[in-house]
């Protein structure tokens, strides 16, 4: 069984902050990380599960700017995958308003 500290490491929780939500565009840069993960890799919101390989089922999600979503990995291997996501996210997908 995981321990809290364990489980806690395997999740982060992110609030969108682009303008423009989660559109096809920053999906896609998620997927493009997340692909590279050596487990499964999931975007959750309000209890919704995706796998965070798919731009499709990110999409799914409908996250506009506020939105709160948590990213899960399967292995703490990937932690580094984990946070580059996060990092991402918080970021606002690199876009910049002008």
């Amino acid at each position: 069984m995981e321990s809290e500290e364990n489980k806690s490491a395997l999740s982060r929780d992110a609030t969108i902050v682009n303008d423009l939500g989660l559109h096809a565009r920053s999906a896609a840069q998620i997927a493009q990380i997340a692909g590279k993960a050596m487990s499964k890799v999931w975007v959750v919101r309000d209890d919704e599960a995706v796998d965070a390989k798919s731009t499709i089922d990110l999409l799914t999600l409908a996250c506009a700017k506020g939105s709160e979503i948590t990213i899960k990995i399967d292995h703490k291997a990937d932690v580094h995958i984990l946070e580059r996501i996060v990092k991402l996210v918080e970021d606002g997908f690199n876009e910049h308003s002008s």
